[in-house]
C-alpha cells in the first residue's frame, strides 16, 4: 500500500521532532515488554532441562511437582527447584525470566513483616509491598491493564464521539439541537458519583470500568468533531460529492471523517493518557478494579499509608512521571507533525 506524499511529509515531521519520536520509542517498548510480560516477569520456568527433557512452562500446561521428581502434585515452585538442581549437580537446569515472581505471589519470610525494601540478592530489584508481592511485577502488569484499559477507552470514546459529532455537524437543524441539549444534561452528570453508587452494589470489573467511563467520555470529541464538521460540509469537495449523488453516510465517513484526521491523530495521545491517570485515580480512591488486581492507584495508595517504605512510592510515581512524559511528548509532537497550516498553500 502506498502512502499519500503529503502522510509521508507528516510522518518525516514527526521523526524530526525528537523529544516526541524517542518517546514514542519509548512507548512501544514499554508496551512490548508489558505484551510479553510473562516471559519476563513471571514464577514460572522459562525452560526447563529435566533428564534430557524440556519443558517451556510459561506458555505452556501447568507442570505439578511429581514430574521434575517432587513430593506434591500442585504446581511446581521454580524458584526452589532451580537452587535443587544446582545442589544435586545432576545436570538439570532452569531458566528463570528476569523477574522470578508474578503479581500475585507473596514472598514471605519468618524473621520479619513486609514491606521490604529492594534487594538485588532475593531479585525483588524495586521491593515489595505490604504483603510481600513483588513491586515491579505489579508495575508491570498494572501497566499492561493501564495501557489496554485507556486504549480500549480511546476506541469507545472515539467511536460514539466521532459519529455522533459529525452527524450532528452534517445534519443541523433539529437533530443538532436535539443531541446539544442530551450533551448539556449528560455533562451535568457527576460520574464519579455514579461509579461510586456502582461500585456499592457491584464491584465493577474491567469491563464495567470502561462502559462507565466511555458513558461520559465521548462528549469533549463530540463537541470538536461536530464544530471540525460543520467547517467540512461547506468545502468544495462535499458539494461535489453531493452534485454525484453520494449518500449522506458516504459523504460523512468517506469524505469527512477522513479530512479531520489530523483533529482526531492530534487529540488521540492525550486520551490516553487521560484514560491511564483516571483509571489511577479511581484505584487510588478504592472504585477501580477489585484487588488483587494489579494497579498503579493501589500502589500509590500504599505508599500514602506506608510513608516509610520510600521504595513503593518512588517506584510507582517513577512509572506514572515516565509514562506521562512520554504520551504528552508524543501529543505534542503529532499536533506539530499534523499541523495542517504547515501544508497549506495561500494563493
Amino acid at each position: 500500500m502506498r502512502l499519500n506524499p503529503l502522510t509521508i511529509k507528516k510522518i518525516r515531521r514527526f521523526r524530526s521532532i525528537k523529544r516526541g519520536y524517542y518517546s514514542f520509542i519509548i512507548l512501544a517498548l514499554m508496551i512490548l515488554a508489558s505484551i510479553f510480560a510473562e516471559a519476563l516477569v513471571n514464577n514460572r520456568a522459562l525452560v526447563v532441562c529435566h533428564e534430557g527433557r524440556y519443558y517451556f512452562p510459561v506458555y505452556g500446561a501447568m507442570n505439578p511437582g511429581k514430574v521434575f521428581g517432587l513430593d506434591y502434585d500442585y504446581e511446581t515452585n521454580y524458584r526452589q527447584l532451580q537452587k535443587r538442581f544446582k545442589e544435586e549437580g545432576k545436570g538439570n537446569w532452569i531458566l528463570m525470566p528476569p523477574v522470578p515472581y508474578n503479581a500475585y505471589e507473596n514472598d514471605l519470610r519468618e524473621d520479619r513483616f513486609p514491606p521490604f525494601p529492594p534487594s538485588f540478592t532475593e531479585k525483588h530489584y524495586m521491593g515489595t509491598d505490604n504483603v510481600g508481592r513483588d513491586i515491579l511485577a505489579r508495575l508491570v502488569y498494572g501497566f499492561r491493564i493501564a495501557i489496554g484499559f485507556s486504549l480500549l477507552l480511546l476506541l469507545f470514546d472515539f467511536g460514539i464521539g466521532i459519529s455522533v459529532g459529525s452527524a450532528m455537524g452534517y445534519f443541523g437543524g433539529k437533530f443538532d439541537l436535539f443531541f446539544q441539549r442530551i450533551i448539556e444534561i449528560w455533562s451535568n452528570v457527576p460520574f464519579l458519583y455514579v461509579i461510586i453508587i456502582i461500585s456499592s452494589v457491584v464491584v465493577p470489573g474491567f469491563i464495567t470500568l470502561i462502559a462507565i467511563m466511555a458513558f461520559f467520555g465521548w462528549i469533549g470529541m463530540t463537541w470538536t468533531i461536530r464544530t471540525v464538521t460543520y467547517k467540512e460540509k461547506a468545502r468544495d469537495y462535499v458539494l461535489a460529492a453531493k452534485a454525484l449523488g453520494a449518500s449522506d453516510s458516504r459523504i460523512i465517513f468517506r469524505h469527512i471523517i477522513p479530512n479531520t484526521i489530523s483533529i482526531i491523530v492530534t487529540y488521540a495521545p492525550f486520551a490516553v493518557s487521560g484514560g491511564i491517570v483516571a483509571l489511577t485515580s479511581l484505584d487510588y480512591l478504592g472504585f477501580g478494579l477489585a484487588p488483587p488486581t494489579p494497579s498503579w492507584g493501589e500502589l500509590l495508595q500504599q505508599a500514602w499509608t506506608h510513608m516509610d517504605s520510600w521504595w513503593i512510592g518512588a517506584s510507582v510515581i517513577g512509572a506514572m512521571t515516565i509514562t506521562l512524559i512520554a504520551v504528552t511528548f508524543i501529543g505534542e509532537a503529532v499536533r506539530e507533525a499534523f499541523d495542517p497550516k504547515m501544508y497549506t498553500t495561500y494563493e
